[in-house]
């Protein structure tokens, strides 16, 4: 059972850079079966695909972050991390990783989600 739990900074300023960290347990990000992907979900919104990161280290960003985002991994602490530049208020959100399933393309597996306020 593939299990994330991100972690990061609650509280950012504005203009600051947004970094968080899932942790993975239970698979190995450079396992094949699947990717790693950055999911937001502002207040009162519906939830926002920000980028992947491939078992092989490569990366693919939404046209809507891809100026401000960077997807990274820590193969030996089996992490992938996502670091939002520039951030504005309107960056606010829960921001989940997640599983995608390579061969169904379900997001199995969730992060509980962890909130971030971006404010001065």
């Amino acid at each position: 059972q593939v299990q994330l739990q991100e972690s990061g900074p609650g509280l950012v300023k504005p203009s600051q850079t947004l970094s968080l960290t899932c942790t993975v347990s239970g698979g190995s990000i450079t396992t094949a079966y699947y990717s790693w992907t950055w999911i937001r979900q502002p207040p009162g919104k519906g939830l926002e695909w920000m980028g992947v990161i491939a078992h092989s280290g490569s990366t693919y960003y939404s046209p809507s972050f891809k100026s401000r985002t960077s997807i990274s991994r820590d193969t030996s602490k089996n992490q992938f991390s996502l670091q939002l530049s520039s951030v504005t208020p309107e960056d606010t959100a829960v921001y989940y990783c997640a599983a995608r399933t390579i061969l169904t393309s379900k997001y199995d597996y969730w992060g509980q989600g962890t909130q971030v306020i971006v404010s001065s």
